[in-house]
């Protein structure tokens, strides 16, 4: 087979690297790729949004199958535009992939189908919701009806940080219309599942760690690390796909809309239950690093099955041990980000069970440099958690550049 990865952060390098386990595979093709996808198959330079440039080269390559990586290129329609010149493609098209491009869309898909989440209000004016949050005398989760790129929530501990998140999230583009939800407490995982439109595949659960700094604090960001799989016993598993996932999906096919990709839930854990935080239309990022390392059973077969609408539950399986991300950072992420610094110490890392997917970097003058926010993800696999964290954190010593940021604790609290 001839696939055609759309992407070029650590999520397409995770699924490149699997990808390119496939016995089907014949040639792989990434868009626009990384340094580190480029050891595993060929990059072509096009940019996620040139639809046109895309389908031409699928076209002109005989290509066999699309695996969109990104949300933008999803919501922008992509999966429509391969379909329609007759396209295999991985992702759901622009109609169903608003389960993530838009959090109200999202909030009443939860409402018809009764799927448990946190209690909402909805704004079209972010002067409304500031003049309701302030009457209401309590602090209120802030989320951005569009894409933010990960950091459309805001989670304030009182009614000054609510207005503050309000004013700061109106201010961008995804903001103009918002959401104000009820906190929630508990514990986070997210949950990934393949789907072919009415049937799906449940990926080992992960966990997320959001904030740019030790001990949850900082501001938000696309995620700092991960770690899988979490432990969940069979009965909580089974309430969260009859309760959440299924009905999410079902609901998307009764509306016309049927899902084929990866639906992503993340998901909060309360003492009353489950609880459905938001969906996404792809795969994770860092989760998918996390979780490709633990999957055993050919996930491009899987990919294609979900095309074909012929996926079976048993394609895929669990492999024994855990898996732990650390995300080096830029200097300034997750605000204004410096490029073009020097990585240095890639090529020492020589310990088992390392595994370096790239995200933010570019290959130039003869060296691999930082070009994005999210530079590399230090995966460490062992186990047990706390071996997996052991050897991505050694890794982590001897890979340096100017004002490189991560996090100390990832896994920690669990």
């Amino acid at each position: 087979m001839k696939v055609l990865l759309v992407g070029s952060g650590g999520r397409e390098h995770a699924l490149a690297w699997k990808i390119a386990q496939s016995p089907l595979l014949t040639k792989l093709l990434i868009a626009p790729g990384n340094p580190g996808t480029s050891t595993l198959g060929r990059n072509v330079p096009i940019d996620t949004n040139n639809h046109a440039l895309l389908i031409d080269i699928a076209i002109r390559e005989q290509i066999d199958l699309v695996v969109i990586g990104p949300e933008a290129p999803l919501a922008a329609g992509l999966a429509d535009a391969c379909l329609a010149v007759g396209l295999r493609v991985f992702g759901p098209t622009a109609a169903a992939a608003r389960i993530e491009s838009s959090k109200i869309f999202a909030k009443q898909l939860m409402a018809r189908a009764n799927i448990p989440t946190a209690a909402a209000h909805i704004f079209n004016d972010p002067h409304d919701a500031g003049e309701f949050a302030r009457l209401s005398g309590r602090p209120w989760v802030v989320k951005a009806d569009g894409l933010a790129a990960g950091k459309g929530v805001i989670v304030p501990d009182d009614v000054a940080g609510t207005l503050a998140a309000i004013a700061q999230i109106g201010a961008t583009g995804a903001g103009q219309r918002v959401l104000l939800e009820e906190r929630l407490e508990g514990t986070e995982i997210s949950l990934l599942a393949l789907c072919d439109g009415s049937r799906l595949l449940i990926l080992p659960p992960a966990r997320d760690h959001k904030r740019l700094l030790d001990g949850d604090l900082g501001p938000n960001t696309g995620g700092m690390g991960a770690i899988a799989p979490v432990a969940l016993d069979d009965d909580l598993m089974i309430e969260i796909v009859d309760r959440i996932i299924q009905p999410a999906l079902q609901t998307l096919a009764e509306d016309g809309m049927p899902f084929c990709g990866a639906l992503y839930a993340g998901l909060m854990l309360t003492e009353a239950g489950p609880r459905a935080l938001e969906f996404n239309a792809r795969f994770g990022d860092p989760e998918t690093q996390v979780i490709m390392p633990l999957i055993d059973g050919d996930l491009l077969a899987a990919l294609l099955a979900c095309t074909e609408g012929r996926l079976n539950p048993n394609m895929l399986s669990t492999r024994q041990g855990a898996v732990a991300c650390v995300v080096l950072a830029a200097a300034g992420y997750p605000e204004t980000v410096r490029r073009d610094d020097p990585i240095d110490g890639l090529e020492s890392v020589d310990q088992p069970g390392v595994l370096i997917f790239h995200a933010g970097t570019a290959w130039e003058h003869g060296r691999t440099v930082t070009n994005g926010g999210r530079v590399l993800g230090i995966t460490g696999t062992g186990q047990t958690l706390d071996h997996a964290l052991e050897v991505a954190y050694a890794a982590i010593e001897t890979i340096s550049f100017p004002g490189m940021q991560y996090r100390h604790d990832i896994g920690k609290n669990r």
